[in-house]
């Protein structure tokens, strides 16, 4: 266990659960790479009463003969039958299989649970069979389930109306490393970057970290994004649809929505995604959305003072917005192109909108910079009068933070122009709301704000990247 960076909570979630008196049925989904298998399998030094994995694109008697080479290699007996022939049968066979166990805790795991649930198999009713009439009665089964297709896991597992209605008693969802948990992975593989390259790393490939271990770290973070997405081969280079066809059935649909979310930094409504990518006015498309919500792709948020309806769908899976913006279009032709193009105008303009998106994704260190993370808080957009503001945080007590995210290499400075333009927005958004809160103006910038006569007159909080790297 001691190779597992970060994930406390997860792990003692996990032990105390494997230390219930009574039967217990958790269910681990996120998206690929973000750890879920090494996560399970390190909590319990893979010392598993059962233990298999589903194969991808294979048919029901090849998941079958699958199931059965697992309950081979927990017990000889196995050897002497054939494989099951349906998934009623398997499960009676693993029931025999955990009976003859003496272990005071069984654990089972059933990684990719969703890849063997394949046309007109039955899986889920023998599932349902296996927990209810036999496991769920016993006081030593702790049975753990793990899938990337986070829609399926929801929809036939947590939310499942059948006969595993209320059955899980413990879900997990998987989320990728947050900046912190970067930093102390990155630093037990001897990494000795600085937090603006941290920074400039989780901007490109978030907190995956199968992606994270990819880091060659002899090398600078301008370097490792050359090597892994504008190398002919690099790792980033190809995982985009594969990871999408992992997650997704018709996944092609999904790209679409992504594709067409990439557009526009600041986000659409559901009417604009609609058409922009061409998919129908339907249940489905609603469908598609929540299930790109759901695996952490998307982000649906609020736009201040206005009602539900006008809620804006925001790409939010960095790896995806890079992917899109520099490499889909973009011929492996120089591998060097990342170091070459630094501080050209098209890398600034991404640069900022990611860190605000780092930002976005770090909300509950924002809040505790801020001394506000014990008050209620409503947090949204807003748009208007010409101006944007990606962050307002309203607050209890009222006052509303507007925040400012810019990322710069050295202090920023606020210039006549600039604190114009930031006037210009205060303004802007007390008249269009109305509102008579105070407004504090919020900079959060990689190493401050120089002070000066504007700073003095217009900033109320201003905090740097540091604050992001907090537990």
């Amino acid at each position: 266990m001691n190779r597992v960076i970060g994930r406390e909570k997860e792990l003692r979630d996990i032990q105390k659960l494997a230390a219930s008196p009574k039967a217990e049925f958790l269910a681990v989904y996120g998206r690929r790479r973000v750890g879920k298998t090494f996560l399970v399998r390190e909590a319990f030094e893979g010392k598993f009463s059962f233990y298999v994995t589903a194969i991808a694109n294979v048919n029901t008697r090849q998941q079958l003969a699958n199931f059965h080479e697992a309950l081979k290699r927990y017990s000889p007996a196995f050897k002497k039958t054939g494989a099951p022939a349906n998934w009623f049968e398997a499960f009676i066979q693993l029931e025999d299989l955990l009976s003859k166990n003496k272990s005071k805790k069984k654990i089972v795991f059933i990684d990719e649970l969703p890849w063997f649930d394949t046309a007109r198999s039955s899986f889920i009713p023998a599932l349902e069979h296996f927990w209810n009439s036999w496991a769920s009665a016993r006081k030593d089964i702790l049975l753990i389930v793990c899938g990337s297709a986070a829609s399926w896991m929801i929809s036939k597992l947590i939310r499942n109306t059948g006969g595993l209605y209320n059955r899980v008693t413990g879900r997990m969802k998987l989320e990728p490393f947050s900046l912190y948990e970067t930093e102390l992975f990155l630093q037990y593989k001897g990494a000795r970057f600085d937090r603006y390259q941290l920074i400039e790393l989780y901007m490109t490939m978030g907190g995956v970290p199968y992606y994270l271990d990819n880091v060659n770290v002899s090398l600078s973070a301008a370097q490792n994004i050359d090597q892994l997405f504008f190398s002919p081969n690099g790792l980033l280079r190809m995982e985009f649809d594969p990871l999408y066809k992992s997650l997704f059935k018709h996944s092609e649909k999904h790209i679409r929505i992504i594709e067409t979310l990439s557009s526009k930094a600041s986000g659409l409504t559901r009417d604009q995604v609609i058409s922009g990518s061409g998919l129908p006015n339907s249940g489905n498309t609603t469908a598609l959305l929540k299930e790109l919500e759901e695996s952490g792709f998307i982000r649906k948020y609020h736009s201040y003072g206005k009602k539900e309806r006008n809620s804006l769908y925001q790409l939010a899976d960095f790896y995806s917005l890079f992917y899109l913006k520099f490499i889909r279009d973009n011929p492996a032709s120089d591998r060097h192109q990342w170091i070459n193009s630094l501080d050209h105008p098209r890398q600034r303009a991404w640069a900022g909108y990611a860190f605000e998106q780092v930002c976005l994704a770090h909300l509950e260190q924002v809040k505790q910079a801020l001394g506000i993370a014990g008050i209620q808080t409503t947090v949204s957009s807003w748009t208007g009068n010409g101006a944007q503001i990606d962050l307002v945080i309203d607050r209890r007590d009222r006052i509303i933070n507007l925040c400012e995210m810019k990322f710069f290499l050295g202090e920023f400075t606020i210039n006549k122009a600039c604190a114009r333009q930031l006037s210009n927005k205060i303004n802007a958004f007390r008249e269009s709301t109305g509102t008579n809160k105070p407004l504090f103006l919020t900079m959060i910038t990689s190493f401050g704000i120089k002070k000066n006569e504007y700073t003095l007159s217009l900033v109320q909080n201003s905090l740097t990247m540091d604050i992001l790297f907090t537990n």
